[in-house]
């Protein structure tokens, strides 16, 4: 359950800090059998962490408009609850020799709960494999693959899917641009 925040008190600092923000959300989400509320103070401390997950809790304290405990704190309970998951470093593909990045679409029989668990570990276990998803529709996966060229996407289509019992077919489809948002924002319902 997601609602726009119609009223917030502050003072000082803080205030134009928010009055500057374009939404504020207060979300909800059960958890573990507890209901965990994310308000705006948390919605600006995600949107900041994801916009520089290095900057100091100082810096991110400044920016938000609070104390440095209270942030430090407030971090501190969005990890434990779930809401943060990781903090993690952006690398350019082409710089690790992975190029030329695909999509390949996997069905697998026969589908069972084994054999899916079976095959999303065997691909999360080859170092070509970005991600895993596993899907409903016409394919069962789509795998997020990065190699040096098209002759290693080949060879590595042959040598790892085209010999597995359980596939039953697989196509590739090469990513020629890739973007992805980097702040991430409660949807209003």
């Amino acid at each position: 359950m997601i609602a726009p925040c119609r009223s917030l008190v502050a003072t000082g600092p803080t205030l134009g800090m928010w009055s500057a923000l374009s939404r504020s959300y207060r979300t909800s989400f059960e958890q573990a059998g507890k209901i965990w509320v994310v308000d705006e103070l948390d919605t600006a401390i995600i949107e900041r962490l994801q916009t520089d997950a290095r900057q100091t809790n100082r810096e991110l304290a400044h920016a938000v408009g609070i104390a440095p405990s209270t942030c430090l704190e407030r971090v501190r309970a969005l990890r434990e609850r779930g809401v943060i998951t990781g903090f993690h470093a952006e690398i350019s593909l082409p710089a690790l020799n992975r190029g030329v990045q695909a999509l390949l679409h996997v069905q697998v029989r026969p589908l069972s709960r084994t054999v899916i668990d079976s095959f999303k570990k065997y691909a999360m276990d080859l170092p070509e494999v970005l991600s895993v998803f596993v899907v409903a529709g016409g394919d069962d996966f789509l795998v997020h693959v990065a190699v040096p060229s098209v002759d290693g996407l080949h060879a590595f289509l042959m040598d790892k899917f085209s010999g597995r019992r359980e596939i039953v077919g697989f196509r590739s489809s090469i990513i020629y641009q890739h973007a992805r948002k980097q702040v991430i924002e409660p949807i209003d319902l």
